[in-house]
């Protein structure tokens, strides 16, 4: 007899850790570049997309099936009879989609350490074959009835299971590919590549630690008994704590570390905390949990910093460290902070050495697997792009995608109306205004000028109403990336220093006759000044000549704004 609350809590889990593939797309297209954020919600989307119907051909029987301690069986279209392994009340196809949305979590945690410089074609296949027997073998050891499961290995929702199998598969591929390119100096110091958006970034975390809670709390499968409420109750707290904790770690670490607390690191520690319990959450306490997030938060900083800076393997967004390292730790500590077994609560080192054999077996099983696959894609249709396709993006010469940010190309010029100016500091502080000059005669008696302001974006709004109140209604905005002899702002990502740090500037070019030059300097001076580094550069020059091509009048009389 069928469960209605049995299967609206599987079938909500299920929807729950679909929208984790959400959260993943966002994690790491917000840690990489804009040029290859299309590419990124592309490998995202396929991960579930090409693993789904590979499960339910392949995968499923395999980790599934009443085979053996190593293998369940071939079942194609999984047509045979489950219910032996399926959960009180829980009919098969809402088991079969829970299933189904744990191997697409496996899968698409791969893409954000081989972002950036993968074949999509290459990355396709990959993606087929991790599903198609990769995770589901490993798989049915630890939850399908296996030699694992039968020694008494304990993975609750996965911490091994799913987020170990994506994170050394992360570790392999990234290794084989080889870094992005200007990622190492000649002498092999690592350079930081910031994302593009740690606001999407933070959205992604977000969207993760909220889908977490089905991903841990619904692997009860039960909701029809004061056990399994009790017991769903007390994963929801443990699950919260212990990501919460490794998240308040991670920043006083890397805040002692760096003397500022690191954003990104940060939020990698949040995910760190919620991989590490995703083992244990079921048997720990509070307190247990708690000593997970504190442990998870500081190895992951560690262990991301030893990956770049020792290994030279260039991971964008901390997937080995997250998902490898605390995968397999967090698992580990289960066999030391589970309240019935484990080691600090007096059950000796039967249950720890265990989880260390499940932990080991599964890691070299990845390894052998994933690097035969990741090497046959490699030698026939290749792994990476060519040198040109990476510099120019992704999203251009993968998917003929101009942007993902198209529609933003214009109106991010535009920044907020900065009010009423007022000065910090004498005037007489202020950067001196540089004259170009040239040696040509101007065709007319009243002088040309072309004056060239570089500035901070969010500065735009006002400088352009201040010119205009003046009577300057002629420019040219572009957005360029630059810095001053100060070589930008001293900075960190991620624990690297940036040498030289270009930051975003908006260049305002005006050609002027009419009105004196030295009036719309004044203007800009007043404006812009703050007395701070980085108010910007105002350039001086003469113009020999100005063409209006429609009419074709010059000097003077090219510059005005109607026809005689």
């Amino acid at each position: 007899m069928f469960s209605a609350i049995n299967t609206i809590w599987v079938l909500l889990g299920a929807a729950l850790v679909f929208f984790m593939q959400a959260g993943f797309a966002m994690v790491e297209t917000g840690f990489t570049r804009a040029k290859n954020a299309g590419n990124i919600i592309m490998k995202n989307l396929m991960d579930f997309c090409i693993g789904t119907p590979i499960f339910w051909l392949v995968g499923f029987g395999i980790m599934f099936g009443a085979g053996n301690g190593v293998l369940g069986w071939l079942d194609f279209f999984t047509t045979k009879d489950y219910s032996y392994i399926l959960p009180n009340g829980v009919p098969f196809f809402a088991f079969l989609i829970f299933q189904t949305v744990f191997c697409a979590t496996a899968a698409t945690i791969v893409s954000g350490a081989m972002a950036e410089r993968t074949k999509f074609v290459s990355y396709c296949i990959y993606s087929a074959a991790i599903s198609l027997f990769v995770y589901p073998i490993s798989g049915h050891w630890i939850w399908g009835g296996g030699w694992l499961g039968q020694l008494g290995f304990h993975d609750f929702a996965g911490s091994t299971a799913v987020h170990m199998v994506g994170g050394v598969a992360a570790m392999i591929g990234a290794r084989i590919l080889g870094p992005r390119i200007g990622k190492y100096t000649k002498d092999g110091k690592s350079r930081a590549i910031p994302g593009h958006s740690l606001t999407l970034g933070a959205l992604g975390v977000f969207i993760l630690w909220f889908c977490w809670f089905g991903f841990n709390g619904c692997s009860t499968v039960a909701m029809d008994s004061d056990t399994a409420i009790i017991s769903a109750s007390s994963i929801f707290v443990t699950t919260n704590l212990a990501a919460a904790i490794a998240t308040c770690t991670t920043m006083l670490f890397t805040w002692i570390r760096y003397k500022k607390p690191d954003v990104s690191m940060t939020l990698n520690g949040s995910l760190a905390g919620l991989v590490a319990i995703t083992a244990g959450c079921d048997v720990v306490s509070p307190f247990g949990a708690a000593m997970v997030g504190v442990i998870a938060g500081i190895v992951v900083v560690v262990v991301i910093e030893f990956v770049d800076k020792v290994l030279k393997v260039d991971d964008p967004v901390g997937a080995i460290g997250v998902h490898g390292c605390c995968g397999a730790l967090g698992t580990i500590l289960t066999g030391v902070f589970a309240v019935d077994g484990g080691l600090v609560y007096g059950g000796g080192f039967h249950m720890l050495g265990v989880q260390c054999l499940g932990v080991v077996s599964v890691i070299l099983w990845v390894v052998v697997t994933m690097t035969i696959i990741f090497h046959i894609i490699n030698k026939t249709i290749g792994l990476r792009v060519t040198v040109k396709e990476e510099v120019e993006g992704l999203d251009s010469t993968e998917h003929g995608l101009v942007s993902a940010y198209a529609d933003f190309t214009t109106s991010a010029m535009i920044t907020e109306d900065i009010g009423d100016f007022t000065v910090a500091a004498s005037m007489n502080e202020a950067v001196p205004v540089q004259v170009k000059t040239s040696d040509i005669d101007a065709v007319s008696e009243v002088k040309l000028t072309k004056i060239e302001i570089l500035t901070k974006q969010a500065k735009f709004e006002a400088l352009k109403n201040a010119l205009n109140q003046i009577g300057v209604t002629g420019m040219t905005v572009t957005q360029v990336l630059g810095c001053g002899v100060q070589k930008g702002a001293a900075e960190f990502y991620r624990g690297i220093p940036i040498d030289m740090q270009l930051l975003p500037k908006i260049q305002v070019e005006i050609v002027v006759a009419k009105i004196p030059a030295i009036e719309v300097i004044n203007t800009a001076k007043k404006v812009l000044y703050t007395g701070h580094i980085g108010d910007g550069k105002i350039f001086v020059y003469h113009v020999e000549n100005a063409i209006k091509v429609r009419t074709g009048e010059e000097g003077y009389d090219a510059m005005q704004g109607t026809d005689e």
